[in-house]
């Protein structure tokens, strides 16, 4: 959800090695179906920028967010109101899988998973539900961009220009556990740390070890549900030694995410993010589409 800054590149730099694209599946990537692209969103040039890079699948896991609760999510009983101010809309299911079949079609070459990125599951469990039993979903990205506040579900990225960002920090990672402690229907934690896309400069420079504690409890918790760990490449890379916490947690498996919202991000940055995957001790899984593994 939001700004995607990166730019349309995927060329190589410090840390990059001498992987190649072919064995770095996008699995995080929005188009038209999503609210938050814009006109120059499409499924289409996405699968022709990801052929272009030689990647070897897409998932497009569009945004499924609820700016209406149904009575028996837990957010309605938590007497919490949902986050209307983003231009949240309903997901078109049709729509999008009858998009996805024709790309299918049209790059036969190209893996092209179905998906959605369920935001705040945790709290929408029977809207989620409803709407994944509606449709076959091959990957189901869980992510947190709001957080409970003051009896209102407020964008993360706000909350950093309100309350002091190492408090709003740590409550973001809190509720990423409940999020994973609270959902079964999602594969891959999205984005670990989103709020740091937006970390203010008078905060001074986002250091990793100030949150130790706090993103070792995320791992454990992630890797005792058997999930998968997204290195999303929309926000600032991790550093090596983040991605050992993440193993020393008994996580196993990493997923590439470029969540672009415009087809040249697709990719964006993966030559550097495998870089780092391969230092923590990650390597290509069992075949091209599947996720990286220790």
């Amino acid at each position: 959800m939001g700004s995607n800054p990166i730019g349309p590149t995927n060329s190589g730099g410090p840390g990059t090695g001498t992987l190649g694209t072919e064995i770095l599946p996008d699995n995080h990537v929005h188009s038209q179906w999503s609210h938050d692209t814009g006109p120059d969103a499409s499924m289409a040039a996405a699968c022709a920028r990801a052929v272009a890079l030689g990647l070897p699948s897409l998932a497009f896991t569009e945004h499924l967010d609820f700016t209406v609760a149904g009575p028996a999510d837990p957010i309605t009983l938590a007497g919490v109101v949902p986050n209307t101010s983003a231009g949240i809309r309903p997901l078109d299911v049709p729509g999008y899988l009858a998009a996805v079949a024709e790309c299918r079609d049209r790059f036969p070459a190209l893996g092209i998973l179905s998906g959605v990125e369920a935001g705040e599951p945790h709290l929408f469990a029977a809207s989620a539900a409803a709407v994944l039993g509606s449709g076959r979903f091959d990957r189901v990205l869980g992510s947190v961009h709001a957080l409970p506040t003051a009896g209102h579900l407020v964008y993360s990225g706000w909350l950093l220009r309100r309350e002091p960002p190492d408090e709003v920090m740590r409550r973001y990672l809190a509720e990423v556990i409940a999020m994973i402690e609270g959902s079964g229907v999602f594969e891959v934690l999205a984005h670990l740390d989103f709020p740091r896309r937006y970390w203010p400069a008078s905060a001074g420079e986002y250091a990793e070890s100030a949150f130790e504690e706090e993103y070792r409890a995320v791992f454990r918790a992630l890797a005792g549900s058997g999930r998968v760990l997204e290195l999303n490449t929309a926000s600032p890379l991790p550093s090596v030694s983040l991605l050992r916490w993440w193993a020393e947690a008994g996580g196993t498996a990493l997923s590439f995410g470029s969540d672009a919202h415009l087809p040249w991000h697709v990719g964006a940055r993966f030559r550097d993010a495998s870089g780092i995957a391969a230092a923590a001790g990650f390597r290509p899984g069992r075949d091209r589409l599947d996720f990286w593994r220790r």
